[in-house]
């Protein structure tokens, strides 16, 4: 009898070893969130036409999204500060690891200090306001609010250190190899660098994405009521705010995210849409701030005249 209940005591023992080990291998994997993977694109190649094109910009990129040919390139592989641009990144990867874009999401107080001391630039939300993921991604995208971005990240990791193992882990498997992330929201770090190629390549990804087509190319987004905003919130694109402005445009920029730091100087990754082609050019390094003429813009456009 004493016998029996040993050996199956024993056979217990050895199946909740064996349960153990198979959970340590693979952890709560069913609880993970659906990661949407989408195709590997082919690297864009360099045309037998290169633009000639006086820019602002100290580094600059331009794509033919459907040629796949790179029609301007100046010092696109050179390590270059993104500024926001950085933020590119940080809404594709929230997209992708949020299943339902309507989940709620609590601003935590503590994720405000750290921003204002910085003097990072913000959507407006306000500590322990309720949004929904939805509203952190155009938050983040538009106003290019850091107070957003780092919302996002802490409700999808738990921490923004966390969150940018994400990005970084993004950055290699799209073969962004001049890439590193140390944060979320592109504030100035020497160990937060990448490329405008390597952004380019990003840029072409990401806009694959219906969500993040959406977000890229929206002049505006209304918030509705919330816990601290009863009366909603208006979200406005940055770039299309400086875009507006000038007389020169055409309108045929349709969708793009700003970036500005000390160190990055005024940055543009912009989309458009020309003779029924669509083409992205990615600019970092012009000299101004906010209070200037926007530089970046001025690049965009000429540019893009070259084309028509």
């Amino acid at each position: 009898m004493f016998k029996r209940k040993g050996f199956y005591s024993l056979i217990l023992m050895i199946f909740i070893i064996l349960m153990y080990l198979f959970v340590k291998e693979n952890p709560l994997q069913q609880l993970k969130p659906e990661i949407v993977d989408y195709p590997q694109l082919e690297m864009p190649e360099k045309s037998e036409i290169n633009l000639d094109v006086n820019l602002h910009s100290s580094n600059a990129i331009l794509v033919n999204l459907d040629t796949n040919k790179i029609l301007l390139d100046k010092g696109s592989d050179e390590i270059i500060y993104p500024a926001s641009l950085t933020k590119i990144m940080t809404v594709l990867v929230a997209i992708e690891n949020i299943p339902n874009l309507q989940e709620k999401i609590l601003l935590p107080k503590s994720i405000f200090k750290n921003l204002y001391e910085e003097n990072a630039s913000v959507a407006g939300f306000l500590p322990n306001e309720e949004l929904t993921a939805e509203d952190l991604l155009y938050g983040s995208m538009l106003p290019s609010g850091a107070d957003a971005s780092i919302g996002l990240a802490d409700y999808i990791a738990g921490s923004e250190s966390k969150f940018v193992k994400l990005m970084n882990e993004k950055a290699k498997q799209l073969g962004m190899k001049n890439t590193h992330f140390r944060n979320a929201t592109g504030l100035h770090h020497p160990d937060h660098y990448t490329s405008v190629k390597d952004i380019s390549i990003l840029l072409q990804y990401a806009l694959t994405n219906n969500n993040f087509r959406d977000i890229y190319t929206a002049e505006r987004y209304s918030i509705k009521s919330t816990n601290l905003h009863p009366e909603g919130m208006t979200l406005t694109s940055r770039m299309f705010k400086n875009l507006n402005a000038n007389e020169n445009t055409r309108g045929e920029i349709i969708g793009g995210k700003t970036g500005y730091t000390v160190q990055a100087g005024l940055c543009l990754a912009s989309l458009a849409t020309i003779n029924g082609e669509e083409y992205i050019l990615v600019t970092v390094g012009a000299n101004g701030d906010s209070r200037t003429e926007q530089f970046n813009i001025t690049d965009a456009l000429a540019v893009y005249r070259q084309l028509f």
